[in-house]
């Protein structure tokens, strides 16, 4: 038996609307994974760490532009960055005028991956 999955971003479960569950919806157990389709000049994304996780993330900026700031800085995100954001760093994204879609990978070093357990908010 063949053990491959394949899903179009319009088949995973999201959070409202903009948090797109890539992990859950392909069945990835090694690993934290999530897209982002972030709305025009959106300015909701939170400002945010994973500390209490000690997670680090890494983006992968799929399609549109943004704006990432974190520690009194800030970078411009195209298509075709890569950017790794350590787990007690804040950061903020903000999409530019035609939005951004990010691929989000996570996970703790040194820790084993543990998936989180099902959101009741998820759509």
């Amino acid at each position: 038996m063949v053990d491959v999955t394949i899903k179009r971003f319009d088949e995973l479960e999201s959070y409202h609307g903009q948090f797109l569950y890539a992990s859950r919806g392909l069945g990835v157990t090694a690993w934290g994974m999530n897209v982002l389709k972030l709305p025009p000049n959106w300015p909701d994304y939170p400002d945010h760490d994973h500390a209490k996780e000690g997670q680090e993330e890494a983006y992968v900026v799929l399609q549109g532009r943004a704006r990432l700031s974190a520690g009194g800085e800030s970078w411009d995100l195209v298509p075709g960055t890569l950017v790794r954001v350590g787990a007690n760093q804040k950061r903020k994204i903000v999409p530019g005028p035609e939005g951004v879609t990010i691929l989000a990978l996570g996970g703790t070093p040194g820790k084993a991956y543990e998936p989180p357990t099902r959101s009741k908010s998820a759509k």
